[in-house]
């Protein structure tokens, strides 16, 4: 409808001199009585045309071309804001559409034969998921469906380092454990990990090996076993929210393969190096940041800036168009850092597009759980699901702006109630599926020929809506926001069972129950294809 609008306009402008370099902008009224798009801009001509408002608005709307049965009508408001009715033959169109495209409705081909790669969790493998990366997990797993809607071949990429201190940790808790299992007395220290996950590790090995492992190391077989468990688990967790990774990059490979090596030579060759303290610091300041700052420590150990500088410059040689990374707000001040570096060795990072989402904090009860791995005092990603279901943890996770602090509220996403919004989304699409088996029993069946007689204001405003389907997927990929699909996909749904609430199609006259029909058929569709896109089930019964 905007476009429609946009055209005629465009038409306009060579007819009126004052509206040739002005910036014509259509918004929806809050109020339905006021039309179904605005404009303003009679008031922002009146200056430049020289003339009151209302004039102008009057003088539009006596030379714009337009077709009668797309506008049904155009009045003047107020000081003169002008208010476009659109037909509902036009309306009714978008039924035809989606029938007839299916599963391909709302599809894009704009970044067709362009790559893209997401990538998001890249938790190290010291333990199980947690709800903090399971809301990583879920958005840019949605990030990653919706990219793919508007035309990129996607790659969901897992960035993980099973080097450096914390898996030494994990390493050594693991065969104390394994120790305190076969019976000997073993101070475990507050800083290890404490969780019951090492514990059932340690138990498995007894079982396995007895007691043959006691001369193996702590930083060899103990952390390479305890590894490849909890990655095992990380996957599994992942593969019961629908989450499948097409690659697990290493961060050691870039030592192996010399590419840390590479990116120091770089750096030293455009004199972006000193040393101090023993240490080697980047100048970033030079580079527009703030500080300085160190990328190997004087103890000869880098810094994380220098493996995630690496590891981006591979993005860029893989030959991506666009690289996504998805962080958590501890991530805010450290980014820019890498940006910064990464560039200065002479990469776009225009491609590269940060995504920094806010934590999750759990309630049960009043209190608010406090999460720390190595305390083992967390509320973990299994848990949620065994909990709330798969599909209710993911909507829980993406119904809001990850730029919003999230409280996970574990009773709602229990209840199986309308208070319950991924209930009552999945609700709506059952309903659908109820009504469509009802109708089917009576005989009748849907028709495009009588899409017209829809003209009911229930019917209008849910067919208005599906209009809205197309620009809401563009938008959500767009700006990298699945929210804005799940908020929408909400109110289609509210919508809907107005419309049935309203509007009966068994006992209505045969050709209006089988418009009807059509229309139910066309909203089923879009919650289905919102529904896949945002990763959740749209069930047939509920």
């Amino acid at each position: 409808m905007k476009k429609y609008l946009e055209e005629i306009f465009d038409k306009l402008k060579a007819k009126l001199d004052y509206l040739q370099n002005e910036q014509i902008d259509f918004t929806i009224p809050t109020q339905k009585s006021f039309g179904d798009f605005s404009t303003n801009v009679a008031l922002k001509s009146a200056k430049k045309a020289s003339k009151n408002p209302r004039a102008i608005a009057e003088e539009i709307i006596g030379n714009l071309e337009y077709d009668p049965n797309v506008i049904e009508k155009i009045e003047i408001a107020g000081p003169g804001f002008i208010n476009f009715y659109f037909s509902s033959k036009f309306v009714v169109r978008i039924i035809r559409e989606i029938l007839e495209k299916k599963e391909e409705f709302g599809k894009f081909n704009i970044f067709k034969g362009k790559r893209a790669l997401v990538e998001f969790v890249s938790a190290n493998p010291t333990g199980p998921l947690t709800v903090g990366h399971g809301r990583n997990a879920v958005i840019g797993d949605a990030v990653a469906k919706l990219l793919e809607r508007i035309g990129y071949d996607v790659v969901r990429e897992y960035y993980f380092n099973d080097a450096g201190r914390q898996m030494k940790v994990l390493g050594e808790s693991l065969k104390l454990r394994y120790l305190q299992k076969l019976g000997r007395e073993i101070d475990f220290p507050g800083e290890y990990y404490q969780g019951d996950y090492i514990v059932e590790i340690a138990e498995e090995l007894v079982k396995e090996y007895g007691d043959k492992l006691v001369v193996e190391s702590p930083e060899g077989f103990f952390k390479e076993k305890a590894k490849e468990v909890i990655f095992e688990d990380i996957k599994k967790t992942l593969g019961r929210i629908g989450i499948v990774f097409d690659n697990f990059y290493n961060e050691r490979s870039l030592y192996d393969s010399g590419r840390i090596d590479k990116v120091i030579a770089a750096f030293k060759e455009k004199n972006l190096t000193y040393e101090k303290d023993d240490a080697l610091w980047l100048k970033l300041t030079e580079l527009g940041n703030e500080a300085d700052k160190v990328i190997i420590k004087s103890t000869g150990e880098p810094t994380y800036r220098l493996p995630d500088i690496a590891y981006h410059i591979t993005k860029f040689e893989r030959g991506f168009d666009l690289m996504v990374d998805l962080f958590g707000s501890d991530h805010s001040a450290t980014y820019p850092d890498v940006l910064a570096a990464v560039k200065a060795l002479g990469y776009d990072v225009s491609k590269v597009k940060v995504l920094i989402h806010q934590f999750v904090t759990v309630m049960q009860g009043r209190e608010v759980v406090k999460m720390s791995t190595r305390k083992a005092n967390y509320i973990t990603l299994d848990y949620l699901i065994d909990e709330a279901g798969a599909d209710a943890v993911r909507y829980f996770f993406i119904m809001r702006s990850m730029t919003s602090h999230l409280n996970f509220d574990i009773e709602l996403a229990k209840k199986q109630t309308e208070e319950n919004p991924v209930f009552y989304l999945q609700y709506a699409h059952a309903r659908i599926s109820s009504i469509l088996r009802a109708v089917k029993e009576e005989g009748l069946s849907q028709s495009l020929d009588f899409i017209e007689l829809l003209t009911h204001p229930a019917e209008l405003n849910l067919i208005k809506k599906l209009h809205g389907f197309k620009d809401e997927i563009l938008l959500a990929a767009l700006n990298y926001e699945p929210h804005r699909l799940a908020n929408y996909l909400e109110e289609l749904s509210s919508y809907f069972h107005k419309f049935y609430t309203e509007c009966r199609i068994i006992g209505s006259e045969e050709k209006l129950a089988s418009a009807r029909i059509s229309l139910i058929i066309a909203v089923k569709q879009v919650l289905k294809i919102g529904l896949n896109l945002l990763g959740i089930n749209a069930p047939e019964r509920m």
